[in-house]
């Protein structure tokens, strides 16, 4: 069962590094949660009075909402997690991280509609060779990434930039539910009822990178999500490949500068699958 201390605190919806800064100037989590009930911190009082709520009513309200509760020391913690510095201290989650390798599908919600079609196939390549297939459930790439999957009986993961009962965009509530439903996991470091505020993304996409060990970028233009994921899975050593696309289609603006700088190109499904099969036995089981 996760230390009182640390569920307090992650129900606090503070950035990450504002976590890591105060739990280091107080000297650990119990000292930093202290602090901020007293008010001795630098957060919001909306932050200190979520802190204030016992823990034992935050964990019969998690489990009214069927959601899970994990810290990093936690048994059930995903352990390729602990590869990385800067990983999450915590997981709220609903179903089940499988074994296995993970492949995160990545890219532009702006995406083309050969970008949503390769982005499919990327999915069904990859569910067909055994992989689970880990994106962040938003609309484009990563939703056609987690519905190809599914299609030929895949397990995806999703990792969302709100917390794990506030669906963001809501037309994937069914796309959630069959996640969820088919042995999938969803999860969030942010607490249940965390709104998807725009700087929570880039902060995700760590985690997203850190749950893979392979990322594919399908289209992305000179800025974005897709691309802070694959930088962080660089900085990992996690290897980066990306979908060729022409070159003056925006959508393929980053993915071609990826291939530019050193990424991996990959084709159509079956050189997707060809590459996860040399990949396959060098992964984190």
């Amino acid at each position: 069962m996760a230390d009182p201390g640390i569920l307090q605190l992650a129900h606090a919806g503070l950035a990450p590094r504002t976590v890591d800064r105060i739990i280091e100037r107080f000297g650990g989590i119990v000292p930093a949660v202290r602090a901020i009930a007293a008010g001795a911190a630098d957060v919001s009082e909306w932050a200190r009075s979520q802190v204030l709520v016992p823990a034992e009513e935050r964990r019969a309200a998690l489990a009214d909402m069927d959601v899970t509760f994990t810290a990093f020391d936690d048994r059930d913690f995903p352990d390729r997690l602990d590869r990385f510095a800067g990983s999450p201290r915590w997981l709220f989650s609903r179903g089940r991280f499988a074994d296995g390798p993970s492949i995160a599908i990545v890219g532009t919600r702006t995406c083309t509609a050969y970008g949503l079609e390769l982005a499919e196939v990327y999915g069904r390549a990859a569910a067909r060779a055994e992989w689970n297939v880990v994106s962040g459930l938003a609309k484009g790439i990563d939703g056609a990434a987690h519905e190809g999957a599914l299609s030929v009986g895949g397990t995806c993961v999703a990792v969302l930039g709100s917390g794990v009962d506030v669906i963001y965009p809501r037309r994937h509530r069914a796309l959630y539910r069959s996640i969820v439903e088919r042995g999938g996991f969803v999860a969030s470091e942010f607490p249940p009822g965390t709104r998807p505020d725009a700087w929570r993304f880039p902060t995700r996409n760590r985690i997203i990178a850190g749950l893979s060990d392979v990322v594919v970028v399908v289209e992305a233009g000179e800025r974005g999500g897709a691309l802070i994921t694959a930088g962080i899975a660089l900085e990992y050593g996690i290897p980066v490949f990306a979908a060729p696309g022409d070159v003056d289609r925006p959508a393929s603006a980053g993915t071609n500068r990826l291939i530019r700088d050193g990424a991996f190109p990959v084709f159509d499904g079956d050189d997707l699958a060809e590459v996860l099969t040399l990949i396959r036995p060098t992964v984190a089981q």
